[in-house]
């Protein structure tokens, strides 16, 4: 069988050094050292600034009085420098800090990323919450607990009209409130414009050299799942040596001008640590996003991607899917995406194997090879990037091996391996949470990251780990069995794409598993329905319970017990909320939030109270 062609690309990592430990314990390293790295991000900036002064660093759509979007604004790095030492001396006058950092409530745009630059140079930590805490939560609790949990002394959003109601709920005294656009009722404010306009003074430089590794750069709040969200410390070493290490494992980034086009939340490390960090750290060019893999707003994506060529393109499953969905029918689109990228990498959730073979046959059949397909693991304390793969032949599951200059911990846990991370990437901790950091550090000083892994082949540790799921999300059933929701979920999700964006696994301390299941959009053609149809009526359709019904059937054939075998199946019409931590910013489940959210349903569906519930028939 003939091999396939990939569009060259280098892997910085192939092999790995392991040695044994006490009581099965093993470490994982790279088989290469982690080189120099900046001492703090903000001297890159500066370094761009002065050597590409006229390049673009970021650019945005207009947006319009009709509030559609016109054409690209651009950011020079010269421009990002200048008005970031503006801010940084707008900041200093107001005595910001550690103990009163910046607060930012808004979306990606041009303004957030000045801020956050001056917010560096200052030497002031910033803190990038959800949007969906102030734009579509109604209580603003987990916003309160974040201002609660940072004591803001300057709080910035987009505009006044979409973080009024937000800015009402939890502005305070000392905290000033600071605006791109409008004015709010009774809340006195500050326009950005103002903090562009100070006169920098010696007194930023200043602040720029007392920065270094151990300083802040800024609190990023985990998503939350049955506990508020913790803020995890961020901080220079964290930033520039994982971006070190993402160039040695990746060495794609360096080895020509970097161009991205990029959706991703700058409050979730993925967005605002990787590829922000990725762009300023290598002298890069970023086009924001406003679109996302949502019915609403993917076409924006698409757009840009016509007019934009990326050299790596980052996503989540969903907007891989929806991108080799319209490469299909769409020529302008196949021939721009697939122009120069090198590299596709995707993160978050499983990738179902007929997106990769449509984006394989798209590439394939448009410039004669395949574009390689990454991925890896990570989390927010691990700044995030940690594990990434080490060959092009990837599978849904790898996660490859460790970056260099981070060290694994590999622990038995119940049966499981538990993965532990120590090294210059890894958090310090919890922003005043001492009992939490603790709990999350071992004695070695490693720190648990609640994930499983297995050995993609246990005679070739060179191939390094894939993903056996979440070790808090596994249960026992009543009878005692102990049920492995990682891979039992990904079977699932597998055996019935393209119809199934994710599964949820119940049955805790119950006699069988059963199956929530979050349908893709996909599912509208089977059920024979007019295009508007609600899909509630769509997943209640005769044609689509007889599809699930096979599905069910067919897993049911293959299973070998209780703990792997999906005894009662249904279909959730209401996708999964980012306001309630069903889902993170960039689009994984949150097992725990949706089963905590949606008990009443889990109980039904066990109960046999459910009318559309699906068992098997085999």
């Amino acid at each position: 069988m003939q091999q396939p062609s990939y569009r060259a690309l280098r892997f910085g990592v192939t092999r790995v050094d392991l040695r044994d430990g006490d009581n099965g314990v093993r470490y994982l390293r790279a088989g290469q050292a982690l080189g120099e790295y900046a001492w703090r991000i903000t001297d890159r900036l500066q370094l761009w600034a002065h050597t590409r002064s006229g390049q673009t660093f970021m650019a945005r759509r207009t947006r319009l009085a009709d509030g559609s979007l016109g054409d690209w604004e651009h950011l020079h790095y010269a421009q990002a420098w200048a008005g970031a030492r503006s801010i940084a001396q707008a900041l200093l006058e107001r005595k910001l800090s550690a103990e009163r950092p910046v607060l930012i409530l808004s979306e990606n745009d041009l303004e957030h990323a000045q801020l956050a630059l001056g917010c560096l140079l200052a030497g002031v930590p910033f803190v990038p919450a959800s949007p969906a805490y102030s734009v579509i939560s109604q209580d603003f609790d987990k916003l309160r607990h974040v201002v609660k949990t940072v004591t803001p002394g300057l709080v910035f959003a987009a505009d006044a009209t979409r973080y009024g109601r937000a800015l009402a709920a939890v502005a305070s005294a000392g905290m000033e409130v600071v605006l791109t656009q409008g004015r709010l009722q009774g809340v006195p404010s500050t326009p950005f414009a103002d903090l562009l306009a100070t006169r920098a003074t010696e007194a930023v430089d200043a602040a720029m050299a007392a920065t270094g590794p151990d300083t802040i750069t800024k609190f990023l709040f985990t998503s939350g799942s049955t506990k508020l969200p913790k803020a995890v410390i961020n901080t220079q070493r964290m930033w520039c040596a994982n971006q070190q290490q993402m160039a040695q494992s990746m060495p794609v980034l360096t080895e020509e001008p970097l161009v991205l086009v990029d959706w991703l939340p700058w409050n979730h490390t993925f967005g605002g640590n990787h590829n922000f960090g990725m762009v300023l750290y290598h002298g890069g060019t970023l086009y924001i996003d406003d679109g996302k893999p949502t019915p609403a707003l993917m076409h924006e994506t698409l757009r840009n991607l016509r007019e934009i060529a990326p050299t790596v393109y980052f996503n989540v499953p969903t907007g891989f899917e929806a991108i080799a969905g319209a490469m299909q029918t769409d020529p302008v689109l196949r021939k721009n995406l697939l122009s120069r990228v090198k590299m596709f990498f995707y993160a978050g959730a499983s990738l179902a194997q007929p997106i990769w073979d449509s984006l394989f046959a798209t590439a394939e059949a448009e410039i004669g090879e395949r574009i390689v397909m990454t991925t890896g693991l990570g989390m927010t304390e691990s700044g995030p990037f940690a594990i990434f793969v080490t060959h092009p032949d990837v599978k849904a599951g790898d996660l490859g091996v460790p970056t260099p200059g981070l060290e694994l911990k590999l622990v038995d846990s119940d049966g499981k391996t538990e993965l532990r991370y120590r090294g210059p990437n890894i958090t310090p901790g919890y922003w005043r949470a001492p009992a939490e950091t603790a709990a999350h550090f071992d004695e070695e000083g490693f720190f648990c990251s609640g994930d499983a892994v297995k050995w993609i082949d246990e005679t070739d540790v060179h191939q390094g780990l894939k993903f056996d799921g979440r070790i808090a999300e596994d249960f026992k059933l009543a009878t005692g069995t102990f049920v492995s929701v990682g891979p039992l979920r990904a079977k699932v999700t597998a055996a019935g794409a393209p119809y199934i964006q994710d599964v949820v696994l119940t049955g805790i301390n119950l006699k069988e598993v059963g199956a929530m299941v979050f349908p893709t959009q996909a599912v509208r053609a089977l059920s024979g329905l007019p295009a508007g149809a609600a899909m509630a009526d769509v997943l209640a359709a005769a044609p689509v319970l007889a599809h699930f019904q096979a599905l069910l059937n067919t897993l049911a054939q293959s299973a070998t017990g209780s703990a792997n075998r999906i005894a009662r199946l249904c279909l959730l019409a209401e996708p999964p909320s980012l306001d309630r931590g069903e889902v993170t910013d960039k689009g994984s489940i949150n097992q725990r939030a949706v089963l905590s959210h949606r008990a009443g349903t889990v109980a039904a569906l066990h109960e046999g109270r459910l009318h559309t519930t699906i068992q098997p028939t085999v």
